[in-house]
């Protein structure tokens, strides 16, 4: 679905910002009924508070952890496909030496991915992304809480003073 161009009330109709009208013409059609629902913008500081907390928390990893991480990116999408917000492909194979010569091609197909093998079935996950178009202001801040909360626990501190620790 193509994101809604950016409107302004003139106090009878939603009129399209001007940059946007080319756009709008070729997502809306005349004379079509269309439900409009606003859309809350995310905040900069709280996605700015969000990425330098998963830094300073993987600066803090123990070392017994800190080498299955060798970015803070790996850390943070390791953390949202932990906390569930992730994709999953699953792959059959006819025997577990072939999984697991699937999982060996599929792996570095994306170095952030997860790639597990169960017997003959071999499982891709990959985090969703936090993008602003991806997801939304609710489903940002659901996902930064469950990961604040796993990081935490990495690293043996509660959620509230990890978040504090960015704060400043």
């Amino acid at each position: 679905m193509t994101p809604l161009p950016p409107m302004q009330w003139d106090g009878d109709a939603l009129v399209p910002l001007p940059n946007f009208a080319k756009r709008a013409d070729s997502v809306f059609v005349v004379g079509e009924v269309y439900r409009l629902a606003p859309v809350e913008d995310r905040s900069p500081a709280s996605h700015r508070h969000f990425f330098a907390t998963v830094n300073n928390a993987w600066k803090n990893l123990p070392e017994d952890m800190a080498e299955r991480f060798p970015t803070s990116e790996h850390l943070r999408k390791w953390c949202l496909v932990k906390a569930g917000y992730r994709d999953e492909r699953t792959f059959v194979a006819s025997s577990k030496a072939e999984a697991v010569r699937l999982a060996a091609f599929v792996r570095p197909i994306d170095d952030y991915a997860i790639v597990t093998v169960n017997g003959n079935t071999v499982t891709q996950y990959t985090a969703k992304s936090q993008a602003g178009r991806a997801m939304n202001k609710a489903d940002f801040q659901k996902s930064k809480d469950a990961v604040l909360d796993i990081l935490a626990e990495m690293i043996g501190t509660d959620p509230t003073t990890l978040a504090r620790s960015e704060a400043a």
